[in-house]
């Protein structure tokens, strides 16, 4: 049984980690959902060892002005994620990178459309 916890040890949010993040990271796109991850497994870097899966979650301040729709697409995201953790950690690796965007401009209307997305993106995944 997996606990379906995100606890802080498991956000991306150092400067230094993004950076090298976007640096060497692979791109992949699944309808409105867009990952960028780099698996140290794989490809090990210097100064970087994680214990874990470090997650970060992103949506566009062009497409979506307000905060407050902004935060809870991110929620949405940040949930997905948490419910679904056990998959994504089989398919981008147990000791990687991750950050994860809302690409559409459209704001989805229910939870169940923003998991649909994130599923379809976490099996294409060879």
């Amino acid at each position: 049984m997996s606990d379906f916890k995100f606890p802080r040890e498991e956000k991306l949010k150092h400067k230094k980690e993004i950076g090298l993040l976007f640096e060497k990271g692979k791109w992949k796109t699944c309808e409105n959902i867009r990952i960028i991850t780099l698996n140290l497994d794989k490809k090990p870097q210097e100064d970087f060892t994680f214990d874990n899966q470090k997650v970060g979650v992103s949506v566009s301040k062009k497409h979506f002005k307000k905060a407050h729709d902004r935060n809870r697409i991110k929620r949405l995201l940040r949930e997905c994620y948490r419910l679904n953790k056990d998959l994504f950690v089989s398919k981008f690796g147990s000791n990687s990178l991750s950050m994860v965007f809302w690409i559409s401009s459209k704001e989805p209307e229910h939870f169940k459309i923003v998991e649909e997305n994130f599923l379809k993106l976490c099996e294409s995944v060879k």
